[in-house]
């Protein structure tokens, strides 16, 4: 056996002379001190076989071949790490280091959260709903006509024929006015997917804020007031109008616009020429969206309205494209979180 150790070492140091990188070292290793199938242990288990009198020195032998083995290793790891340290390029201190990007909050997070803020602040609770929605609650609650085009499937991702991804977070109005009793104010936000075209002002799936105040004698002067008092407070000196126009679960109803703060009124693409960019949709409830909810219509009104703020953050940060919103550029978002 002694004779057989003695082979067994100089193969080893042979091996590990000729070992040009850390992976052949490595290698040597786990041929000769490997635990499964190193050749060591294969002396390792005839030792309990020896005569009783030759057990000590063949044990002693075996620990020293493995010991001169393992300085041997660490020898030559030491060797090629000094050798690569010396071919490596020289570190050049005079270039300037590599900017890091830090993560942020989305600005579309940043611009809910603000909004969620004002109207906290003027009584209103938060209340969320099932994306998945049932065509009752998204439509048939909402007062729309039964061959309403915004129920066709080229407008509207159904996922069986009675449930769909919904396309308005107005559901959860519905769901407010049947689990509660007014007075009611709830702020809805939440991500609503429609059949639109990826362009420079639309989105196939977006965030969605809506709100609803439902109590007795409220009337559009209140809604004219409440929504003017959130322009001014998130826009700053915002100029604002109101524009008719028509919802199935409102009446009357209007768009709310702020001056475009891209081009100052001017006219550009993001606002279509026309020097505004419109930011939500109103109105009185209808008394058919109050009934069908449970709720006494001769004795309660209300008003709501619907903003993505995607669109306000366009307005509030400059974007002239929505799609800047969805693009991941970490260039865009980083300096639109700071």
């Amino acid at each position: 056996m002694l004779n057989e150790l003695q082979e067994l070492l100089t193969r080893a140091l042979r091996a590990l002379a000729q070992a040009t990188s850390m992976r052949e070292v490595e290698d040597v290793r786990v041929q000769f001190l490997g635990r499964a199938s190193g050749e060591l242990n294969a002396f390792m288990a005839q030792l309990p076989k020896l005569p009783a009198d030759q057990r000590r020195e063949a044990g002693k032998a075996l620990n020293d071949v493995k010991e001169r083995i393992t300085e041997a290793i660490a020898e030559r790891a030491a060797e090629l790490e000094e050798s690569a340290g010396r071919e490596a390029p020289a570190l050049d201190l005079s270039m300037p280091g590599r900017q890091t990007w830090r993560g942020g909050r989305h600005p579309v997070t940043l611009v809910i959260e603000e909004i969620e803020g004002i109207f906290r602040q003027l009584g209103f609770t938060i209340a969320l709903g099932p994306e998945a929605e049932t065509e009752w609650y998204n439509f048939g609650a909402l007062n729309f006509p039964p061959n309403h085009p915004a129920m066709d499937a080229h407008d509207t991702i159904y996922l069986s024929d009675d449930v769909l991804l919904r396309t308005h977070t107005s559901p959860v109005q519905i769901r407010t006015l049947q689990r509660w009793a007014p007075p009611i104010r709830v702020l809805a936000p939440g991500n609503v997917y429609r059949r639109d075209p990826f362009d420079a002002s639309h989105a196939p799936g977006f965030a969605q804020i809506e709100g609803l105040s439902i109590d007795e004698g409220v009337s559009f002067v209140d809604l004219k007031a409440t929504l003017t008092h959130f322009a001014r407070e998130f826009f700053g000196t915002a100029i604002t109008r109101f524009r008719p126009s028509y919802f199935p679960f409102t009446e009357p109803s209007a768009e709310m616009d702020v001056q475009c703060r891209l081009c100052k009124g001017a006219g550009c693409s993001a606002c279509k020429g026309t020097g505004w960019m419109e930011i939500l949709g109103s109105g009185m409830v209808h008394p058919a969206v109050l009934e069908a909810s449970g709720v006494d219509s001769e004795r309660y009104s209300g008003w709501a309205f619907g903003m993505g703020p995607g669109r306000v953050a366009l307005q509030r940060y400059g974007i002239p494209d929505i799609r800047a919103l969805y693009d991941t550029d970490v260039r865009v978002l980083g300096a639109l979180s700071e």
